[in-house]
């Protein structure tokens, strides 16, 4: 569950969804509002969903220490997605910590001060970042990378995983750009490039804890090289992948980050826009994803369990046969089922097929091992990711 505290923020980052502003929004939620939604966080049960404050950035609302402090009564773990800036100083690190807050989000999109001040808007927002990144695994707090995977930084994302890998981070999430906001400016990957940082993300899930937002098909790229691999198939070859593949991995061959003490691959959960994930704006709308604009209603007037369980849009989106195109068509349409809001901010429609996605339904060549492996698996709405979803999926 995102919170979006304010839209306040002292950046000008170039993918913005929120298209964030110096100043508060006078109609933000009050400090008595976002107590009572916590309450309604936990009424969804136990364990309850994370509850993460975004923004914006949530530095600038005063009362944030106070609001971490009430997760703890209101039975809710409560984590803080902040942006790289000054604010992160090591006494305001250690309040969050000691008030409470279960883990760190920071986003970090490029392996240079350049290429992350650059995409950010500000200069010194890469040293801001570490240097906060590194405080809080000292004071014992759980850290999250997310990167921005856009044109600007597809060439530099080995070196990205190498900071990852190097300051001990939590997980690192690949977060595949949502044409909104100020994000709609920024180009496009194609879907041939897509797929190709897909299996790369696959492979250093070995050296480092991975996953993607909004890129839904990574589950069937994980999929794929499960029965590949067990087939003993090149993975490349049958895949198709193209040279920023091989880019990508020779590059992290370079940086060791497929030698040394390998790890348990984390396998990606069955998370999606309205399906076990809601966001909830400065003002009180409640979105199925801060980067899919369709409002199901406010939690001043309904409460967000019965909005996320009942609502048409909700519903509509946990329904895999109302997807149109190549998605509705797909073998892996229900643990996938593409992003929708990718696919709602290139053609207004929220079920259209996913527009960063190359694969054709059916031409996987092993049908009869992948049914048994679908038939296999249990698909549910996940009650929470133990992950903090980055502050720009919010």
């Amino acid at each position: 569950m995102i919170w979006e505290s304010t839209r306040a923020c002292p950046l000008a980052c170039l993918h913005c969804r929120a298209e964030a502003v110096p100043d508060r929004d006078p109609r933000e939620l009050d400090t008595e509002a976002p107590k009572d939604l916590m309450h309604q966080v936990a009424a969804f049960g136990q364990p309850a969903p994370l509850f993460v404050i975004t923004g914006g950035d949530p530095f600038q609302r005063p009362d944030l220490l106070d609001l971490i402090s009430y997760g703890r009564e209101a039975g809710v773990r409560v984590a803080v997605s902040p942006s790289g800036t000054p604010t992160l100083t090591t006494d305001r690190l250690r309040a969050v910590h000691e008030a409470g807050a279960v883990g760190l989000s920071l986003s970090l999109d490029g392996s240079t001060p350049a290429l992350h001040d650059g995409f950010r808007g500000v200069p010194g927002v890469y040293r801001w970042t570490l240097g906060a990144w590194d405080t809080a695994r000292a004071l014992g707090m759980k850290v999250q990378i997310n990167t921005t995977v856009t044109q600007h930084n597809l060439h530099d994302l080995p070196d990205v995983v190498r900071l990852v890998h190097t300051h001990a981070a939590m997980l690192w999430s690949a977060f595949f750009l949502v044409p909104t906001g100020r994000g709609a400016a920024l180009g496009a990957l194609t879907a041939e490039q897509t797929e190709d940082v897909l299996n790369f993300v696959y492979d250093v899930g070995l050296a480092v804890p991975a996953k993607t937002t909004e890129a839904h098909h990574f589950r069937r790229v994980a999929l794929q090289r499960r029965i590949l691999a067990d087939r003993g198939e090149d993975h490349e070859r049958a895949l198709r992948l193209g040279p920023l593949y091989r880019e990508l991995r020779d590059r992290a061959a370079e940086l060791g980050l497929d030698t040394g003490e390998r790890r348990v691959r984390r396998p990606p959960l069955d998370v999606n826009a309205g399906r076990g994930f809601v966001f909830v704006s400065h003002t009180g709308t409640v979105h199925p994803s801060g980067f899919l604009p369709l409002g199901a209603g406010n939690v001043w007037e309904r409460p967000l369990a019965e909005i996320y369980r009942t609502s048409e849009l909700f519903t509509g989106l946990r329904d895999a046969d109302r997807l149109a195109g190549r998605c509705g068509a797909c073998e892996f349409r229900q643990v996938c089922g593409g992003s929708r809001s990718r696919a709602y901010g290139l053609t207004g429609d929220p079920y259209a097929e996913e527009p960063w996605c190359g694969y054709l339904p059916g031409s996987f060549p092993h049908q009869r091992e992948l049914a048994e492996l679908l038939a296999g698996l249990t698909t549910r709405n996940c009650d929470g990711d133990r992950s903090v979803p980055p502050r720009d999926a919010s």
